[in-house]
């Protein structure tokens, strides 16, 4: 997600409706319950399950606007056509020229994606069979339905298909994956859960798990040194269960994972001590989970190198992986904008400037590409591999 203004404390935010008030309230009071249930804490990756997926009060699982300039972000596909377009001419190079072609996109936010996708495939003469979207939020579903609601190709599923071949796209999901804080402490690692005191959720320390101390003793040993003491960071305890539901579905196809994150080594770099934990509130991005429960995003950048490692564990190939500029790149953005220099329109050069420049979503955001029983040189990003890295 790509925030329109930098980071703002609170007390700047747009206030809240009444409405959405009393919504954030009844979620507050849903996650305080659990809390009290638990013995008095619970853990962050559960405060983040409740307050992004809990039935009908979660952030994605209500009726705020969450996409686009009505909403509190913007991803790419909400920029304009320019990256769908690219996308399509990457699946026309990258899948078998004869048969139609099936695509399973997760999460497919307000259907924009989706839209241009299929039009551009159109264009380009790419015989599509179905188009089916993964997802779990009841009011982004409705928002799919209506911009394609004339589009008979596309269905919706509650679950994971039991066996799918084709294209699975996944675009800034990972990213909403609930996620474990840990701090170093002078003894050691400990767990950051959270708790209700003074009014408010409150951070609490608590035990390292055998799960945590293993995972502080793998970032350590890529990084090459110990983490000082203060050092705090996440991780995702839910990619390998999320990879393994992917990989199950999958018979035969490629998959393409794009999101905001950093290989191991440069995630977990001692001068980003204070970790990626990012919330998103009508264009304004802070790191504090605590306020706007239910009405904020809540999102972590993202390990490609457990990402990676989960992918293959779960019996996929690791096919590439590279910036998203160099993706769109490869993928004929370049012929794109050049066309439409040569009619006279420039409407793209302002989304491609967005898309691809190193300030922008250009290098912050990467593509990975695993595939299955796909055929030989059919499945690989583009330029500037980054496999190295992981």
């Amino acid at each position: 997600m790509s925030p329109s203004s930098s980071e703002s404390g609170i007390e700047t935010f747009p206030s809240p409706s009444p409405s959405a008030r009393e919504h954030s309230e009844k979620l507050t009071a849903q996650i305080r319950a659990e809390i009290d249930r638990e013995g008095g804490s619970i853990g962050f990756p559960r405060f983040m399950e409740l307050a992004l997926y809990s039935p009908g009060l979660g952030y994605y699982s209500a009726g705020s606007r969450k996409f686009g300039g009505e909403g509190d972000f913007v991803t790419a596909p909400e920029l304009g056509p320019l990256f769908a377009r690219c996308l399509a001419r990457w699946l026309v190079n990258r899948t078998p020229e004869s048969g139609p072609l099936d695509i399973l996109e997760i999460g497919a936010g307000s259907g924009e994606l989706a839209v241009e996708l299929l039009a551009e495939l159109d264009r380009l003469g790419r015989p599509l069979n179905r188009y089916c979207i993964l997802e779990v939020s009841a009011e982004l579903r409705a928002r799919q339905q209506q911009a394609l609601r004339r589009n008979e190709r596309v269905c919706w599923l509650d679950t994971w298909p039991d066996s799918f071949n084709g294209v699975v796209l996944a675009n800034e999901v990972v990213d909403a994956l609930p996620v474990e804080r840990f701090e170093i402490g002078p003894g050691g690692p400990c767990g950051l859960g959270v708790c209700w005191r003074d009014g408010g959720f409150r951070e609490l320390r608590l035990p390292a798990g055998k799960a945590l101390l293993q995972r502080v003793a793998e970032i350590e040993a890529c990084v090459g040194t110990s983490l000082p003491v203060g050092f705090r960071s996440e991780y995702c305890p839910m990619l390998e269960a999320w990879m393994r539901s992917l990989s199950a579905a999958l018979e035969r196809g490629i998959v393409l994972l794009a999101d905001y994150g950093l290989p191991r080594s440069e995630l977990y770099h001692r001068d980003r001590g204070q970790g990626t934990l990012r919330c998103h509130y009508r264009h304004r991005a802070h790191d504090d989970p605590f306020v706007l429960v239910g009405l904020q995003d809540i999102t972590a950048w993202v390990d490609f190198t457990a990402l990676a490692d989960a992918g293959i564990d779960a019996g996929l190939e690791l096919e590439g992986f590279v910036t998203q500029a160099h993706f769109l790149l490869g993928a004929g953005m370049t012929e794109l904008l050049a066309a439409e220099a040569e009619s006279g329109q420039f409407g793209l050069r302002e989304q491609a400037k967005q898309l691809v420049l190193p300030g922008e979503m250009g290098e912050r955001f990467k593509m990975m590409v695993f595939s299955r029983d796909w055929p030989d040189d059919r499945a690989e990003p583009g330029i500037h591999d980054m496999r190295h890295r992981l």
